[in-house]
Parts: structure tokens; sequence; C-alpha cells
């Protein structure tokens, strides 16, 4: 069940779902990362909602805070998304999940200037409550940098005062947080580490810097997207069990990200007419061109 749409949410919030869920399955799954950082996560996760209160209980105890830092599409959004049902999922026998998507830019408009209260209420009203629904909450927050900007490097042009106690409310927000609702998780993900501010990142108990995929892995994706379409047309079934195709398409991809490489396979269906009416008449070739197409970057013609 999730509640959006014609239910009122609290500033701020754009989802709140009840996990595990059917169709929350595949994220974790089709996101390739580099050997052990699926189980950090997981493990992560697992220790802080399984355990939380006994762990408030430790001098320094987690502030059950992760961050996952990098350029835009390497998939920090799709792995916190897969995160939040896998560890539902094993934490099921226990109860369900609350899963909370926040958008910080998704304030009212009228709340501008008033950051401050509208952070202190997200983090000391909104969360607890929503963490007191279920066993187990799950926070996703992406460009965490919005409410967590870097004091010492804020531009004192556009009000200074307002970014900086949004800031600290951010912060204070955090503490408060963790001792009210030791059953919380929060998630967070930010595509420039160094917008965040120092205080901010010393609170989280993981952070995960995630970079553009090296060679391996694009041959991985690649193989999962064409076995992802072969599902639909099983005549692509030879191509997506060409590992030799698809480590020549990879080292045409360097560079890419993860987003960008699926996008770079899928268009290939789309380079003529006949294949957009077959996509059973893809050929390697097809493949080779889309990739060299992509690589060369969007064209601007007349």
């Amino acid at each position: 069940m999730s509640t959006t749409g014609t239910v009122r949410l609290p500033p701020g919030v754009t989802g709140v779902h009840a996990l595990p869920a059917d169709h929350h399955d595949g994220p974790w799954d089709s996101i390739i990362t580099p050997p052990g950082l699926k189980e950090r996560l997981l493990g992560q996760a697992t220790l802080l909602l399984r355990h939380g209160r006994r762990l408030q209980q430790l001098s320094g105890a987690p502030h059950g805070l992760v961050v996952l830092a990098g350029p835009p599409g390497t998939g920090k959004t799709t792995l916190c998304q897969g995160l939040a049902q896998v560890v539902a999922l094993a934490l099921a026998r226990r109860g369900a999940t609350t899963f909370v998507e926040v958008d910080p830019h998704a304030f009212p408009s009228e709340m501008l200037g008033e950051s401050q209260r509208a952070v202190r209420e997200l983090f000391t009203e909104t969360l607890p409550e929503l963490a007191q629904r279920r066993p187990h909450t799950i926070v996703l927050i992406d460009e965490i940098e919005a409410l967590a900007v870097r004091r010492s490097a804020a531009a004192f042009e556009t009000n200074p005062v307002d970014v900086h106690r949004a800031t600290d409310a951010a912060l204070s927000g955090l503490d408060e947080l963790r001792v009210s609702s030791p059953n919380l998780l929060m998630l967070t993900t930010t595509n420039f580490m160094p917008a965040l501010d120092e205080a901010f990142l010393s609170r989280a108990d993981l952070v995960v810097e995630t970079a553009l995929p090296d060679e391996d892995v694009i041959a991985g994706i690649i193989r999962g997207s064409l076995t992802e379409l072969a599902v639909q047309w099983p005549g692509l079934r030879p191509l997506a069990g060409d590992a030799g195709l698809h480590g020549k398409l990879a080292a045409r991809c360097a560079g890419f990200d993860g987003r960008k490489v699926r996008k770079a396979i899928l268009s290939a269906l789309a380079q003529r007419p006949d294949l957009a009416e077959d996509p059973e008449r893809l050929t390697a070739e097809d493949l080779v061109s889309a990739v060299a197409t992509a690589a060369e970057g969007p064209r601007v013609g007349t």
C-alpha cells in the first residue's frame, strides 16, 4: 500500500509506502555494484533497524544515517530503493516497514524564507510520527545537500542566515530523531559531497562513494539490459548470451554512467523503423552503432 495522490502528505514528503511489496521488487538486482557493496549496505541497514534500541544505549550511538555520494547516473537512488525492499523482506517476520520518500525541493513555496521551521518540523514531528506506525522505518532523501548545506562555503549573497539555520535545524533534528526513533534508518544521496556540511557527514554511520562503472561492470550492465529485452523478445537471447559482444561494447562505453549504458542499448531498437516494429531483428552491428552514437554525444543540426 502506498499513500500518494489524493492523500495529503506532509510538506516535503512525496510518498509513504508499506514494505515489503511486490511492486518494489527489482531495483536491488538490476543495479550492478562492485563486490561487497550490497552486502555492506544490507548489513548496516539490518543492524540499525534490528538493534537500534540496544545500540542507542551505547556511547557514540549511531545516528541511523547512510550517505551515498557520486556522479549522476551511478544508481544511488535505485540502490536505496532496492535496499529498502530487501531489508524489509529480511525483517518481515518482525513486522512491516514504512518507506518514506522526501524531496527537499518539494516544500511549498510559501515556506521559502522559513526553511528552519520546515526542516525542524520534518525531523521532529513528521518523521517521528510516521516512525510510530510500524516496527521499522526507512527514509530516503535525495540531494540531501539541499537540507544540509556546507555552512563554511555557503554563499552570503542569498539569504545566508536562513541557509545556516536550516542546516542547524537538520543537524539538531538528526540528533533528536535518533533518540525518538531508534527504529528509523535514513538513506541519503548527493551528487556533490563537498556541498554537504561537515557536521552532517560526521553523523553518518556509513558513507559510500559511488563511481562511474568500470569495463567489467559495464559489460554486466549490458548483459543485464539485453537479458531483460530477451524476456520480451526471445529472439534476442543469443545477443544476451554473447559475452564477447558485451566486452566489445563495454570497451566503447568507457566513461558512461549506468543510466547512459542502458539507454544506449535501448536506443538500438529505435535506430530504424523495421527494428522498432520488430525488435527481434536487432543485430550486434546495430548495438555497436547505437553505442558509437551515444559516445559521440548529442548533435545539433538545422
